[in-house]
């Protein structure tokens, strides 16, 4: 059973099997949010992903970013990345034609950023979310 559903622009249905979420700065102990920081951030949670789902390709969304201050500190301009560190393993049907589809699904992992604690589902879902390039991304295997 899945989480939820997602349409993407392409028309492709897929599933969101498994959701981690966490705070995107929890932890910093000092410091402020930055161009540095969010490179470490992001960078540590793509790997993170890479570690936790070896089987399944992951895909980062780039995330947006706000500059609320323009005054530059010693790293820069604070630079505010989206409050939610998102990493979700993803399902749908199999994307080679030849593949039985009975005994064959894709797969991708997906890290992205959004503003508040909500799975995304549906039409609702964020437009970069439901903007993945399945087929060129996600990796048959099967069942």
């Amino acid at each position: 059973m899945s989480l939820s559903r997602i349409v993407l622009s392409s028309g492709r249905s897929i599933e969101l099997t498994e959701l981690r979420m966490s705070s995107t700065y929890g932890g910093m102990l000092e410091g402020y949010p930055c161009k540095p920081v969010n490179d470490m951030r992001v960078s540590g949670l793509k790997r993170q992903a890479e570690l936790a789902f070896p089987s399944t390709p992951v895909h980062l969304v780039p995330p947006s970013c706000e500059y609320p201050d323009r005054t530059a500190g010693a790293f820069g301009p604070v630079e505010v990345l989206p409050s939610v560190a998102c990493t979700g393993t993803f399902r749908s049907a199999a994307i080679a034609p030849e593949l039985a589809q009975v005994v064959h699904r894709s797969a991708l992992t997906v890290v992205w950023f959004q503003t508040a604690l909500d799975v995304p589902s549906g039409e609702d879902a964020d437009l970069a979310l439901r903007s993945i390039r399945w087929e060129e991304l996600a990796r048959d295997h099967e069942l």
